[in-house]
């Protein structure tokens, strides 16, 4: 009986596969179909992946790294510009050498992943919103937050992508088909603003004006992000509505202490407007949801802070940009003259005294330098925190840097530079220099000053110092605010523009916002001058005017543009 049965099982599978071939039809195992995700948990699922993309973790292996992708912009806003010098040592990742010398080409690997990092972000969003439309187990309320949220993400994504290449390709999930490669093979000839504009516009008026879940975007993150973009276009106007909308809503306001903006301990503050969220110890392996964009950009053999890797080293320009006159305001059109001292070529064993001029307290919380506490891990003992001085300078990065006192809570236990110090991708800082900027374009001079001396005043904060372990100031600091009539826009441009770079310095804003403001090629070009005599690999840099204000479309982009035997991405002016 039983071989009987086997021969008419045998026979039955035989014959049904000579006649279809159905069975051929089978899932791949550890796979889901997109109908398996059409449902809460599932969207879910798909939203959360999108915002992983925010600072590019979650990637196929060796498509990219974090430090390509991150929210940050380390490498593209203040490598790239006067703030930073890659740092470390020549030989290492010499893709952001060649950035930072204006060697911009095609083929680099850096521009690559950051436009693989916003398009996954942007795919995984579109994913998102295609499985929502078969969730019926979810609320018209439910579905219009995931969607304000997913829009929210997609603006941001294709942002990030205008700012950096501007020719880009705006990808919805209508015209978008996972399983059709061909259909996101679309002309990058047509100006995306607009489709920009309206994502974060229908996020703004969908989202609610608090989140009960950190690092979900508000009303509000959307409102200035949205205002932004206008102000990318110089719509300030438009811009101004919204930013006013933010102020007087009363939900935001400036910390006492400007440190408390670079703080795991202070994340989600009363500052904060949008934060890309880290975390640790969170049962992920690897640490994989802790900072990992600026995982390179430690001391190097920092007496207990890391031992790698040396990157992201602040330039003598930036430091010397915190220099402060008499009555406590900055040099705007001189603070470049001569240089606020440091330890270059001195060991860390030798004596050596700080700079004694009078200095703006935000560069020892942006800055650290020989003689002044890094954070509670002590001195920075100069020399000894640099791996090649000759090279990268004699400064370190501090704003992403992790406290001791982080250690084993706020840090993964396999790596401290995986820590939970999240980045504040705007805060109400932003908000107001923001409308100083508008109104020293079109409005009121006086309104302008205000904005700016609110965000002075904070600085001023004798609280907020850098303390040596005696409690006194760990330099001479003197900042003031504007008391004098602003009565010339030219004058209070610069004042503006100049504050910005101040407040944000060291958080990748900067080449950006040269670029925006228009005078990228002005202040870059007489930046290589200058510096080349300190750095010598920046002899014969030059920001060319009319290409280098954008990146290169990757090369390997448009090569797998192809469609129809052509491509349909074109490639940048002078690349």
């Amino acid at each position: 009986m039983k071989r009987i049965t086997s021969i008419l099982f045998i026979f039955c599978l035989v014959a049904a596969s000579s006649c279809s071939d159905k069975f051929l039809d089978v899932q791949p195992k550890a796979a889901l179909s997109a109908t398996a995700l059409q449902n809460k948990a599932g969207v879910n699922a798909l939203l959360t992946g999108a915002y992983a993309l925010l600072d590019g973790w979650a990637t196929p292996e060796g498509a990219y790294r974090s430090y390509q992708v991150g929210a940050d912009n380390w490498v593209y806003g203040s490598v790239a510009s006067d703030d930073a010098y890659k740092g470390t040592i020549a030989g290492d990742q010499p893709p952001i050498s060649l950035i930072e010398q204006a060697n911009i080409q095609s083929d680099n690997i850096y521009f690559r992943g950051k436009w693989r990092g916003m398009y996954d972000g942007i795919a995984r969003v579109n994913d998102a919103l295609q499985a929502l439309t078969g969730a019926k187990d979810m609320t018209d309320a439910e579905k219009a937050l995931v969607t304000a949220e997913a829009r929210f993400l997609r603006g941001h994504f294709h942002f990030e992508l205008k700012k950096m290449y501007n020719k880009v390709v705006y990808i919805d999930e209508k015209m978008y088909d996972p399983n059709n490669l061909e259909s996101a093979k679309l002309t990058n000839t047509a100006d995306i603003w607009p489709k920009i504009v309206e994502d974060l516009n229908a996020a703004y008026t969908a989202l609610p004006a608090k989140q009960t879940q950190a690092g979900r975007p508000t009303k509000w993150a959307a409102a200035a992000t949205l205002a932004k973009a206008y102000l990318f276009q110089k719509k300030y106007a438009e811009a101004k509505t919204l930013l006013e909308g933010i102020v007087a809503s009363n939900q935001y306001r400036l910390m006492d202490r400007y440190h408390d903006n670079f703080r795991a301990v202070t994340n989600n503050n009363a500052e904060s407007i949008f934060e890309v969220q880290y975390s640790v110890n969170d049962g992920a392996s690897g640490g994989e949801n802790g900072n990992a964009g600026s995982t390179l950009n430690y001391p190097y053999g920092g007496g207990g802070v890391t031992t790698c890797c040396g990157f992201f080293q602040p330039s003598q320009n930036l430091v010397n940009a915190f220099k402060t006159d008499a009555s406590g305001l900055p040099l705007i059109d001189t603070f470049n003259d001569n240089d606020v001292k440091s330890d270059q070529g001195i060991e860390s064993t030798a004596p050596f005294t700080p700079e004694t001029r009078t200095l703006d307290p935000r560069l020892d919380w942006t800055v650290g330098r020989r003689g002044v506490p890094y954070l509670d891990w002590g001195v920075h003992p100069g020399k000894a925190y640099v791996r090649d001085q000759a090279y990268g300078g004699p400064y370190s990065p501090k704003k992403h840097v992790m406290y001791r006192s982080d250690v084993g809570t706020n840090t993964f236990a396999g790596n401290p530079r995986l820590n939970a110090n999240n980045y504040r991708m705007i805060r109400y800082s932003h908000v107001l220099l923001w409308l100083a900027e508008i109104e020293a374009e079109i409005g009121d001079l006086e309104k302008a000053r205000d904005y700016v001396n609110r965000i002075r005043k904070r600085a001023a904060n004798p609280d907020g110092f850098v303390k040596n372990a005696d409690g006194t100031p760990a330099a001479n600091y003197l900042i003031k605010e504007y008391a004098t009539a602003w009565t010339d826009r030219a004058v209070a441009r610069k004042a503006v523009q100049f504050e910005q770079r101040l407040e944000f310095a060291m958080e990748g804003h900067r080449r950006f916002d040269l670029v925006r403001w228009g005078i990228a090629d002005e202040v870059l070009n007489k930046y290589y001058a200058a510096e080349s005599a300190k750095r010598s690999y920046l002899r014969g840099v030059q920001f060319v005017k009319g290409k280098h204000e954008y990146f290169p479309i990757p090369l390997q982009e448009i090569l797998n543009s192809q469609k129809d035997g052509k491509p349909t991405l074109e490639q940048n002016p002078g690349y």
